[in-house]
């Protein structure tokens, strides 16, 4: 994999109702940058969605996108005010935030469940059944988090079975009596080049691991002293993201390929349909209340699920996790194929 963080710039002229003022000249863009969590991939396909068909220059944005990387540092980079916005993981990351003191602030969730997954022999028949197993192949942020929140939610998993996960699947394959965590989108497609089986799937969203993924994060003081900015690129984000799931994505594909070379577009194809297949970005209060919903009850659940496991301490202050303030108000519904 291209392992090198690559900047992006997209630089367009305005249009719409931004781009235009009363005397017949063009008004200038607001500059914003947006670091993502990982190298370009269907993952990210919303944003560069937005850049690829002007949906942020029609909402008075020039955009420049900041690939992550195993060596980025995206979010530092947004609290030392050198990028705009930053794409968190999940929200275990920003209560461990704010439990620092750190002051940032999620304003729009994409991916209203997180592509965790648990990866399984074919004689494993429920979620449950996992519990019986010699092996979990996991990382330590997902023994630190979502093990936990296993041990916690259903008996029977134990510290014992905990084995580092180095993102190799050749020891998964190796024995019957293990598993291993990947992204739904992602190792799964590489296993079954490699199997002999059909493995299993266990979603955690699905069992009950309520985080939203792929969230949109500023700065408390920069959301505060810009919502008008703030809300135009959510909501050209969302946009995108339903132009990419429903409508003609090939621009932004050519433009992940791009950034990331090594990406094969039978790998963007798998992504995507299964984003589509296990309601990744759009289901829940999306179907409502459009993609980037954030609700009040979803993250006070999943909070009360990581006290409950340890995984956080009790006492957060939520107003200062995240805000509903910009999303959930169903701009780009009609997009929808």
């Amino acid at each position: 994999m291209f392992m090198t963080s690559i900047r992006t710039k997209f630089i367009g002229l305005a249009a719409g109702a931004a781009a235009v003022a009363f005397s017949g000249q063009a008004f200038a863009l607001d500059e914003v940058s947006f670091g993502t969590n990982w190298l370009a991939q269907a993952e990210h396909g919303g944003f560069y969605q937005a850049v690829a068909d002007g949906t942020y220059e029609k909402y008075g944005l020039k955009v420049t996108i900041v690939q992550g990387g195993p060596q980025a540092a995206n979010r530092q980079l947004m609290l030392a005010g050198k990028t705009t916005f930053n794409m968190a993981g999940n929200l275990v990351e920003t209560f461990a935030a704010v439990e620092e003191g750190i002051p940032l602030v999620e304003v729009a969730a994409i991916f209203q469940k997180e592509p965790q997954v648990l990866i399984a022999h074919p004689d494993v028949e429920k979620f449950e059944d996992l519990a019986k197993l010699d092996t979990l192949l996991l990382s330590k942020d997902g023994y630190a988090s979502y093990f936990q929140w296993m041990k916690s939610a259903y008996p029977g998993f134990r510290d014992e079975q905990f084995k580092p996960y180095t993102f190799n699947p050749a020891p998964f394959l190796a024995d019957p009596k293990s598993a291993q965590q990947g992204y739904i989108t992602s190792e799964p497609f590489e296993i079954a080049k490699q199997a002999d089986f059909k493995p299993k799937l266990f979603l955690l969203a699905d069992q009950g691991f309520s985080t939203y993924s792929t969230l949109i994060e500023g700065t408390q003081e920069y959301v505060d002293a810009h919502p008008d900015i703030v809300q135009r690129f959510v909501d050209a984000s969302t946009v995108g993201w339903y132009n990419y799931l429903y409508g003609d994505n090939k621009a932004a594909n050519d433009l992940i390929k791009k950034d990331n070379p090594e990406i094969t577009d039978e790998q963007i194809a798998y992504t995507i349909q299964t984003m589509k297949d296990y309601g990744l970005v759009d289901s829940g209060d999306t179907l409502d209340k459009g993609i980037g919903c954030i609700t009040d009850a979803r993250v006070q659940d999943f909070y009360e699920k990581m006290v409950k496991a340890g995984v956080t301490k009790p006492g957060l202050d939520l107003s200062k996790v995240y805000t509903t303030k910009f999303t959930c108000k169903g701009v780009g519904k009609e997009l929808k194929k």
